[in-house]
């Protein structure tokens, strides 16, 4: 079976676009980060459209509330205003478990499978295994499915769909997914409680109602199985995906807190607005005040630049 997504049929009317950008406060906004922010805006606002701000903080081992305020507090400082309220995922927990318990039930299983098992399971099948047979070893081997274990007191893992999904990005091209053989069952509730990213995101972007998303190319793995998770529970689809290049250091190794990326300083706003749409690909701006700055580049904002990329290289970084 080959689903091809398109956009929601909801209504035929044309509704208002609504983008977002949903920082994890796992530390400060670094330049790829405030790339992905700039053009999430400029790109939803060249549209007349909502720009929301929602702050991904359901992982409680790495989120910290001082990271929250520190990216409010940047975005402010550039000119990035969100509209409406800041949405916090660790203050949704109950929204996500009734998806989990109601509509997605059938869907999901308890397990009770931890990292040790798998790589002692993994290690015998590499006995006998091929070389590409070993290349598949991190999906899940399905020993739970039918254990038919409590699902409270394990995590939970969630069935995608094993056919083709085919969607449209506007900047990579058209993708095709198969969500089951390329991630699996994924575990979307840790056995502490602790909800996945990808089902909050899915579950999220619905609500809110999101018909463009901006986001890194680090993602675009994902967004078969976050279209399968909002189809699965019946919320509005995206219209509209976009996975931009990765700002990368010269080395080709992308720019993130785990590489240990610097901080932004927006001591200097518009020298930092300047850079960030340079690396965008974007015409130039006159130098002046952030807001001044923005309405330019959202006046002659270009995804074209961007299309078929993966990486941009900053001679900076």
């Amino acid at each position: 079976m080959t689903l091809i997504h398109t956009p929601t049929d909801i209504s035929l009317v044309k509704r208002q676009p609504i983008g977002r950008f949903a920082p994890s406060p796992t530390g400060e906004l670094h330049l790829g980060s405030l790339t992905t922010a700039l053009a999430s805006f400029c790109h939803i606002k060249s549209l007349g459209g909502i720009w929301r701000l929602r702050i991904e903080d359901t992982d409680t081992d790495r989120c910290a509330q001082q990271f929250s305020e520190q990216i409010m507090i940047d975005l402010e400082a550039l000119g990035l205003h969100w509209d409406g309220d800041v949405i916090y995922q660790s203050e949704r927990i109950d929204i996500y478990n009734d998806y989990l318990s109601s509509l997605l039930r059938p869907l999901t299983y308890g397990c009770q499978c931890s990292r040790k098992s798998l790589a002692h399971y993994w290690s015998q099948q590499d006995n006998q295994d091929s070389y590409k047979q070993r290349a598949e070893h991190q999906r899940y081997p399905r020993c739970c499915v039918d254990a038919k274990l409590n699902l409270y007191t394990h995590k939970l893992r969630l069935q995608l769909p094993n056919h083709l999904i085919g969607f449209i990005d506007s900047i990579q091209g058209l993708q095709w997914q198969n969500p089951q053989q390329t991630l699996g069952d994924m575990v979307v509730r840790r056995q502490d409680g602790m909800i996945n990213y990808i089902l909050a995101a899915s579950i999220d972007d619905g609500l809110q109602h999101i018909s463009h998303v901006m986001r890194g190319l680090d993602i675009l793995p994902l967004t078969a199985a976050q279209i399968s998770i909002m189809h699965a529970s019946k919320l509005p689809s995206i219209d509209h995906w976009y996975h931009l290049p990765l700002i990368c250091h010269t080395n080709g190794q992308k720019l993130s807190k785990q590489n240990l990326a610097q901080p932004i300083d927006t001591r200097k706003p518009s020298a930092l607005l300047a850079l960030a749409l340079q690396l965008l690909q974007q015409p130039n701006v006159d130098m002046d005040t952030p807001a001044r700055m923005l309405q330019q580049a959202i006046a002659q904002w270009d995804n074209t630049p961007l299309q078929g990329k993966q990486a941009l290289n900053s001679p900076q970084l």
